[in-house]
């Protein structure tokens, strides 16, 4: 680290003392600096940990004449560590591996090596998968907003967010995260087993000149990447405790505004019905081993009649589930029948 560097990491330190002496825990480095990836213009990032809200007033951002570098002086609350050790993003290397080069207390490092093990741990479990998940849940937003929006720049950044999400969600996919810079991002990506061309996919969107090449060059990215997080997932077999209630539910719910929608030919509700099951059942089957059906196939948009015995079909389908999994649908003769069985009270 140059003497310059030093010099601006002491004035912190020496600021903290005169204004705000407990509210500065910790202070660390990452980015160029720490990796040894610099260039004359590199600046420095730093990593000052606070304790409180008084430490902002170390914060500061300001232009080196001299040396034509600009720096952002920055603090990270505690809060913000503890979001980021929940591995929402794969930008993590801040976190995971500043070196210290300031330590006012000894249960700071105690607290962040706490965090910096949490961090590891969920990485390298399965719920890494469901933050790769919620990542590429975040990039459909942007990918949606691409094509709701007719001018070209905005389209752009829009695309840009994207891309940003589907990193995220392939490095958090594998327990990786982002080591170094973003000059650096495509030669990490080539240390992960991907099945496409991830570098060719973006830099095709970048290089895209009107909105339709942008939208169908993400368009290629988003389903390469959601082919990716399509992974195997172990699922319960059909038991009373995990479908018991759900085809009397999917009855109650959308049954009778089938035949309702049938009788009065509104092929709004048939349809609105006919997707409400659906999501059910597609949902159910995300941890259950069910035959999920495909109702949606079968949708007809003339025939509300029809759509009926389709729907009737889809629940004759999951009934068969209940009969597997040795369950009988509660049915009673009437009101008085049901009322004798759910009063009675056992011990």
């Amino acid at each position: 680290m140059n003497e310059l560097n030093q010099k601006i990491i002491a004035g912190i330190i020496k600021k903290a003392e005169a204004v705000c002496s407990d509210s500065l825990a910790l202070i660390g480095l990452y980015g160029s600096v720490a990796t040894g990836d610099t260039h004359e213009k590199s600046d420095l990032d730093l990593m000052i940990v606070i304790n409180d809200e008084f430490g902002w007033r170390l914060a500061d951002t300001f232009i080196l004449n001299d040396v034509g570098i600009g720096y952002d002086i920055y603090c990270t609350g505690w809060d913000m560590l503890e979001e980021d050790a929940k591995c929402s993003h794969a930008h993590l290397s801040k976190l995971l591996d500043s070196p210290l080069v300031y330590v006012r207390e000894q249960n700071a490092v105690q607290r962040l090596e706490e965090l910096r093990k949490k961090a590891l741990s969920l990485l390298a479990s399965d719920e890494r998968y469901q933050k790769a998940q919620t990542a590429f849940d975040n990039a459909k937003k942007m990918y949606a907003d691409c094509f709701l929006s007719d001018a070209i720049s905005q389209i752009r950044a829009d695309a840009g967010t994207a891309i940003n999400f589907l990193l995220d969600a392939v490095m958090l996919y594998h327990g990786r995260y982002f080591r170094n810079g973003v000059k650096r991002t495509f030669d990490e990506l080539k240390t992960l087993p991907l099945s496409f061309n991830m570098e060719e996919n973006i830099m095709d969107i970048i290089r895209a000149e009107t909105n339709a090449e942008i939208r169908n060059r993400l368009t290629t990215l988003m389903r390469n990447v959601q082919v990716l997080l399509l992974f195997p997932s172990k699922k319960a077999e059909p038991a009373p405790d995990n479908i018991s209630g759900t085809y009397e539910e999917m009855f109650s719910n959308w049954r009778n505004k089938m035949q309702e929608a049938s009788d009065r030919s509104d092929l709004f509700s048939s349809f609105m019905s006919m997707v409400s099951l659906q999501s059910m059942s597609s949902e159910i089957a995300k941890n259950v081993a069910i035959n999920e059906f495909d109702i949606m196939k079968h949708f007809d948009p003339h025939n509300p009649e029809k759509n009926l015995k389709v729907f009737d079909n889809a629940l004759d389908e999951f009934l068969e589930e209940y009969r597997k999994a040795g369950i009988q649908p509660k049915r009673f003769a009437d009101v008085d029948d049901f009322l004798a069985n759910y009063l009675e009270i056992t011990v």
